[in-house]
């Protein structure tokens, strides 16, 4: 592809989100399908542009293009540069191909609804928005993506804005992110002062002459924002509010977009965490609490979309885990972020068709044999449950089960806890999403008399089964002959380690332990009537993970009483203290003037008997000098 055509990429869906937005009710009856149109041209771009980057060679398949310049300021000097190379790629193709599904799909989800010509803005808005954070070639470029998909996701968690709970969890995502930008504002900050710049060659280039402090702080920052777009501990409290939104929102920032973008900022600061161990082990630690966080949460919500939430945040866990792991992890990082988009788009997408069918009931003990009524729904979300719990050959098991033999072979001590962290994870996940599969589709019908389940028409399970094809294909296409390793390699680098333990021994264990989560899943809720309301008397781990296992309370415990207290105390040494000094020294200087001006009388009586004194007291200075 010419490099003069690269703008096109976020161009096309940002266009179409300016028209939408400025023109009205003007496009209201087919506003839906210009955005529609012009998220599947940038997926044609995308496509053009693949099929050009394979025609030459690995290392000359980058394109590099400098729009204009942006801050030309004394010695910052920035370009609003774009490039687009095998990492960015991936991106590019996953972001509009996925996304245009979701686009399509919304048509029929979003049919009745009076606001859908606002909402296909914001989906366009959205998909522009991350193009531009994954295609930029600078730091500043890509902050300019990171706010515009944190702006793009605060509009659509509160589209219905009107209902409170919506509002709230809108300003709930948006400040939670604020958190995390502040991390990659300040790292762009270190890194201006390390390296006199905050493009992405000068500073890879000349991060290995810098101090590892300076790195580690860096790496740390970094991973401060990527805990915060990808909703990673601490700052994962987010993401279970944003289903307020309508269902194509989760399917869209939990599949495509949003949650990625963390691994992404990560994988493509290798070269500063390749450098800096903590801040490797800062990201692995992250990884490793939020994959069993997020599972622990997902095996005690009825709330099937809050379900497919926690799930998101322990997947994004696996691969923030294996990007921590530096160049052994980055290309499975990626692998499971691709195979991820597939087939939880997928999974989002049949819970909405779920949604569509039992008049919005998110409810699943409200559920209940809907195999039969929804027998496309079914299918396609049962491949993709088939493939994220990972059973071969689906995609799932391929890009998991490729993290577990890398964390296995990280050897030691270290190598022991990450891989029985990821098994343990891996058990958890086909706990949970067995019981999704069950309390929804399989035993009685658990509904309201009023409820008729049908079928969600073409235009929305059209888009389910291309993402199930997906799920089922992706991850054996991009294992055979290591074909996304070396494809990745140019960016992130080439790895031959040693196999501490066999892959087969690895794969041998990771399908005993989604057995055994299967079959505990199916001894608890295929075996067991499901009562209409959850249970009282459960564990105290139950009661937490119900909670969200305490994060909101955590972050108020920690962060805002805290933060309160500190505010508090800040305005009243401001009233009181900077205030009262200001406002005191204009106080006494006021009653200073007040007082000399009484002598300013005008009486000429009063002017000759000061001067007539005046004239006493230095002469009688004089004499008593003279004497002395």
């Amino acid at each position: 592809m010419d490099t003069t055509a690269l703008w096109l990429l976020p161009a096309l869906p940002l266009t179409g989100a300016v028209i939408l937005l400025l023109s009205g009710r003007f496009s209201d009856k087919w506003g839906h399908l210009l955005g529609t149109v012009m998220a599947l041209g940038s997926f044609v771009v995308a496509g053009i542009a693949f099929f050009g980057m394979l025609g030459r060679d690995g290392d000359q398949r980058a394109v590099h293009t400098e729009l204009f310049q942006w801050a030309p300021v004394a010695g910052l000097q920035v370009d609003f540069g774009l490039q687009l190379d095998q990492l960015s790629m991936c991106f590019a193709l996953l972001i509009t191909g996925v996304g245009s599904l979701i686009h399509i799909y919304s048509i029929g989800y979003m049919a009745d609804d009076p606001g859908r010509r606002r909402f296909f803005a914001y989906l366009n808005l959205f998909l522009a928005a991350m193009l531009l954070l994954v295609l930029a070639n600078n730091y500043l470029v890509l902050y300019l993506g990171w706010e515009g998909v944190g702006l793009a996701s605060y509009l659509l968690i509160g589209f219905w804005y009107e209902k409170p709970s919506a509002a709230t969890a809108a300003k709930k995502a948006f400040v939670v992110n604020r958190v995390g930008d502040m991390g990659l504002a300040i790292a762009m900050f270190v890194m201006f002062a390390t390296f006199g710049s905050i493009d992405f060659g000068t500073v890879f280039a000349g991060a290995p002459q810098a101090g590892e402090g300076t790195l580690t702080a860096i790496g740390l920052l970094l991973l401060l924002a990527a805990c915060g777009k990808s909703a990673q501990v601490p700052l994962q409290s987010w993401l279970g509010d944003a289903m307020e939104g309508p269902t194509p929102v989760s399917a869209l920032i939990h599949a495509a977009t949003m949650v990625t973008a963390g691994v992404y900022l990560i994988t493509r600061s290798g070269p500063i965490f390749d450098l800096s161990p903590d801040a490797r082990l800062g990201v692995v630690l992250v990884g490793a609490v939020t994959l069993l966080f997020g599972a622990i949460i997902g095996c005690a919500k009825d709330d099937i979309k809050k379900a497919l939430a926690a799930s998101t945040m322990s997947q994004i866990g696996y691969m923030m885990l294996a990007a921590g792991l530096g160049p052994a992890g980055y290309a499975f990082a990626i692998m499971h972020l691709l195979t991820h988009g597939f087939f939880k788009a997928g999974l989002f997408l049949g819970a909405g068709s779920v949604m569509h069918a039992m008049d919005d009931e998110t409810d699943m003990r409200r559920y209940g044999g809907l195999r039969t009524l929804l027998p496309v729904t079914y299918i396609t979300f049962g491949l993709g449950y088939l493939a994220i719990i990972g059973v071969p050959p689906f995609a799932g098991f391929f890009s998991k089960d490729k993290i577990i033999e890398v964390a296995f072979n990280q050897g030691g001590t270290s190598g022991v806890v990450l891989g029985t962290v990821t098994l343990l994870g891996a058990g958890l996940t086909a706990f949970y999403m067995t019981r999704v599969m069950l309390m929804t589709f399989f035993g009685e019908r658990r509904w309201k008399p009023d409820t008729h389940p049908h079928e969600s028409p073409a235009v929305m399970t059209g888009p389910m089964v291309l993402l199930a094809f997906g799920s089922v294909a992706a991850g054996a296409l991009f294992v055979f002959g290591s074909a996304l390793q070396n494809w990745l390699e140019p960016v992130v680098g080439a790895h031959h380690g040693e196999e501490t333990v066999p892959a087969a021994v690895v794969t041998a264990l990771a399908l005993v332990v989604v057995a055994a989560g299967v079959g505990f899943a199916y001894y608890q809720y295929a075996q067991r009537r499901i009562p209409e309301t959850a249970p009282q008397a459960v564990s105290a781990l139950t009661v937490a993970a119900r909670k969200d296992l305490y994060g909101d309370a955590l972050n108020e415990a920690a962060f805002m009483r805290p933060g309160g207290y500190l505010t508090r105390a800040l305005v009243f040494l401001d009233n009181r203290g900077i205030d009262g000094i200001v406002n005191g020294t204009a106080a006494l200087i006021g009653g200073l003037s007040a007082r000399i001006r009484r002598v300013q009388s005008g009486f000429v009586r009063s002017y000759a008997l000061s001067m007539f004194t005046g004239a006493a007291l230095v002469a009688a200075a004089l004499l008593a000098v003279r004497l002395w």
